[in-house]
């Protein structure tokens, strides 16, 4: 059994798991290649519309293994220095990672979300806790610094500095519920029903335009990066313009009308082509 396990739960769902719980899914360098591979290969997955991120065990990561962080492949040759880059470069990637793929990605976070696990859960889409979530940014208590894989940039955007700062600065604790007052999580659930949470939203999701969920995922990450909101504006009358251009919407008033549940295929729009008798 590997350090990431992929469950296709359905066509459309892939529960993608970090399987280290004896470690409390910390991350060492094997299964941060592994993990990469796995949401790469989902990535590549036409087929997938959502992926759910979770963590085997009672944890969701405990953040770097300072025990048995091993050894980056590849390394003849290379100075320490060159080593020491590309090792930080194996972690840091995986934000970049789950931003890259197409598909939105929901972390259903059980237990601690330390460190490397809470910048982890940061470079989802969505995030949802169980009721024994704990997030912690724990490189300041390490002697390091809390700033890794993106947090110091994700983090001000999603939460306000004011409480960014508060948790990168003093690294301290949060528990799910305060976590949820932050706006670090959307949702608290009980801990038995944290997946089955995420599976129910992943459902509503891949019910909606595939074409859509993954061009509404770009915009969102892509808008952070925008400076003016001229230019967000520009942007998104252009993806929307696009989407018009399918069939969708006219699907979704044929299936108002009907009292259905719309189907969209992301065809293109036909009517707008043709020519009037």
């Amino acid at each position: 059994m590997g350090l990431i396990e992929v469950e296709a739960v359905d066509e459309a769902v892939r529960i993608v798991r970090l399987n280290r719980p004896e470690r409390l899914n910390a991350m060492s360098i094997d299964l941060s290649v592994e993990l990469d591979d796995a949401l790469a290969e989902v990535g590549r997955d036409n087929t997938c519309r959502v992926v759910i991120l979770t963590g085997t065990g009672r944890a969701f990561c405990s953040g770097l293994d300072l025990k048995d962080y091993g050894i980056i492949p590849n390394i003849d040759g290379l100075s320490v220095h060159r080593i020491a880059s590309r090792s930080m470069r194996i972690y840091s990637q995986l934000t970049k990672r789950l931003r890259d793929i197409p598909q939105p990605v929901i972390a259903a976070v059980n237990g601690p979300a330390y460190g490397g696990g809470m910048c982890l859960a940061l470079g989802t889409d969505l995030r949802i806790a169980g009721t024994s979530a704990e997030f912690n940014a724990t490189g300041i208590v390490n002697g390091l610094t809390s700033t890794e894989m993106g947090v110091g940039w994700l983090l001000p955007r999603l939460i306000g500095s004011a409480n960014s700062n508060d948790l990168l600065l003093t690294g301290r604790r949060i528990d799910a519920d305060e976590a949820l007052r932050m706006g670090l999580v959307s949702r608290v659930v009980p801990d038995d029903e944290l997946v089955a949470e995420a599976r129910s939203m992943a459902d509503r999701m891949v019910g909606y335009s595939h074409y859509g969920l993954e061009m509404t995922k770009q915009a969102l990450w892509t808008e952070l990066e925008i400076a003016s909101l001229d230019a967000a504006i520009e942007f998104e009358d252009r993806n929307q313009l696009m989407a018009g251009f399918t069939d969708n919407l006219p699907e979704a008033i044929r299936a108002f009308d009907h009292g259905r549940t719309p189907v969209y295929t992301d065809d293109p729009r036909r009517d707008l082509f043709e020519q009037p008798d």
